[in-house]
């Protein structure tokens, strides 16, 4: 977890931050007009490439999923946008920071994650509105 005083280091290394790496294919869904276009630009910088929208048909390394309080059942919406993720891929779920509006119970989150079989394994600081969940496919491999 990113701590506090590391939010104020610009949006340049939010990419860093999200494990964006130069050729990865990210794409974008629940846009708005309330989004970080700053987060959004130092992605693509980083990645190289356009986000891809909401109706791309390729298979994808990282899913930038904007998500607020009202739109809509958060399981459902993980299980769609898991279907073009890769088998290494990770989804990002950024949300609004606590009370601002739009902001989403961490818990809501863990559950719908778990809901869909997936692990959460990060949580950061996007930018001074915004906070990122980062959910990977569970591990298949017994652990000893």
């Amino acid at each position: 977890m990113v701590a506090a005083g590391d939010a104020g280091k610009g949006e340049a290394d939010v990419a860093e931050r999200l494990d964006i790496e130069p050729e990865m294919v990210v794409q974008e869904i629940g846009w708005d007009e309330d989004v970080d276009d700053d987060v959004r630009a130092a992605i693509e910088e980083r990645c190289g490439s356009d986000l891809l929208d909401e109706d791309a048909d390729e298979v994808v390394d990282v899913v930038l999923l904007w998500w607020r309080e009202d739109d809509g059942d958060l399981t459902d919406t993980l299980l769609d946008v898991m279907t073009p993720l890769s088998d290494e891929g990770v989804i990002w779920v950024l949300t609004p920071k606590t009370g601002r509006d739009g902001s989403v119970d961490p818990a809501d989150i863990t559950e719908a994650a778990s809901t869909a079989n997936l692990a959460q394994t990060a949580n950061v600081t996007v930018s001074d509105g915004w906070k990122g969940t980062r959910l990977a496919y569970r591990s298949t491999k017994a652990k000893r």
